[in-house]
């Protein structure tokens, strides 16, 4: 893979990182599901701009549209709204840790998906040892009876469920350009993020210059840049090198934590780091699979 590829994938996944800096910082000021609507709203505006300027085709059926509303209240929507929900009680760091578990969610509901990948013998054990890294990682909640440190580690996992079943999902569209996938589920979850906002929330306040610099960088950054920049490397580097961004993520997100916000985590956050990376190792599978020798030329009598 070529040095270029390979910045792309180191930018995405620092990009992908700041979003937990973003959740942080704008979860002082909306609530959960606004960060959600605002995060989708920007960023489908953002993709509305590319998508214009490439000229892409959009679908006539609309039953599509119904389905890009579903894909997007399903992808976007509630994951956007339950991680900066969980870092009321987690540091922006413990949940990107936890967000790393998407792969390993995945080789777990496409096991169970009807025509989806069957996990092998060393996926199956990286599942093992991603769900081993979340129990380290609640461990210091259970010894002290820490009920909402618990609650927000189930509500991470309930967002990477969402990004497996969703992915599996995803397969179904492969027919439409990506752009237009992204684009579409965008708006759609604008439309039921705002919904729900508005009747959970009320009125959404976002009063400080910190704040509009979160919802900008979160929506048009990691929003819209990310995904396009995703879809486009994806098919190039393929899915086993793109998983690089799945580390580079949680590190990113750790630092800016720490140089930003202060945050501080346990030898046990890096412990259960660990156990979630070698998980993805696992999964992964380079590390294990076996140099087959090079056959001889037989020469020609």
């Amino acid at each position: 893979m070529s040095l270029r590829n390979w910045i792309i994938i180191a930018v995405l996944g620092t990009i992908w990182g700041s979003s937990f800096l973003f959740n942080a910082i704008l979860i002082r000021e909306l609530g959960p599901l606004w960060v959600s609507a605002g995060r989708v709203g920007v960023g489908a505006l953002g993709s509305w701009v590319i998508l214009l300027a490439l000229r892409a085709p959009l679908p006539r059926d609309p039953k599509t549209y119904l389905n890009m509303l579903a894909l997007g209240t399903l992808t976007y929507t509630i994951p956007f709204a339950l991680f900066p929900l969980s870092q009321n009680y987690l540091a922006s760091g413990v949940a990107a840790i936890v967000n790393a578990m998407t792969p390993i969610m995945t080789v777990l509901v496409s096991h169970f998906w009807n025509g989806g990948e069957k996990a092998t013998w060393n996926k199956s054990l990286g599942v093992l040892a991603g769900f081993s890294g979340v129990m380290i990682l609640a461990s210091p909640a259970l010894s002290s009876g820490g009920s909402s440190e618990l609650w927000a580690i189930g509500a991470c996992i309930l967002a990477t469920t969402c990004y497996a079943v969703s992915l599996n999902w995803t397969r179904k569209f492969q027919h439409m350009d990506p752009t237009v996938i992204a684009t579409l589920a965008l708006t759609g979850a604008t439309f039921s993020a705002t919904i729900l906002a508005a009747f959970t929330h009320g009125v959404p306040r976002l009063s400080t210059a910190q704040g509009w610099g979160a919802l900008m960088g979160i929506g048009l950054m990691a929003t819209t840049l990310a995904f396009f920049l995703m879809y486009r490397i994806l098919p190039v580097v393929g899915a086993t090198n793109f998983t690089v961004t799945t580390f580079i993520a949680p590190i990113s997100a750790i630092l800016l934590g720490t140089i930003i916000l202060n945050e501080r985590l346990q030898a046990i956050h890096f412990l259960g780091m660990g156990a979630i990376f070698i998980g993805l190792l696992l999964i992964d599978g380079r590390l294990f699979r076996r140099k087959t020798p090079k056959t001889k030329k037989s020469r020609a009598t």
